[in-house]
């Protein structure tokens, strides 16, 4: 079995999920505090919810199927030719890839 290495192209609901973990942070930030200003709740008392949330995120990311995962390039092992007629994609630089 070969360890998981994420990469951003990949379409397996694992990959998708771990990409979204960003999004839902700040997402979840900026309700609790809406919250803060719209009710009587302060930030200290919903904070937890954020905890919560991160915690969602990491069994998703953990659980998910990697159905359907495309490694990334330097993570494939050998690398086979393309077929005759076929010009092979440009090279990535090594600034690009982001584990």
């Amino acid at each position: 079995m070969t360890a998981y290495m994420r990469n951003r192209n990949c379409p397996c609901p694992r990959c998708r999920a771990k990409g979204l973990m960003g999004a839902a942070i700040i997402i979840t930030v900026g309700i609790l505090f809406l919250i803060q200003n719209f009710s009587s709740f302060d930030f200290g008392q919903t904070w937890p919810v954020l905890l919560i949330v991160v915690g969602v995120f990491v069994y998703l990311t953990r659980t998910a199927s990697l159905e359907g995962h495309v490694p990334p390039y330097y993570a494939v092992g050998p690398v086979v030719p393309p077929p005759p007629g076929q010009t092979p994609p440009p090279p990535q630089s090594n600034s690009q890839v982001n584990p």
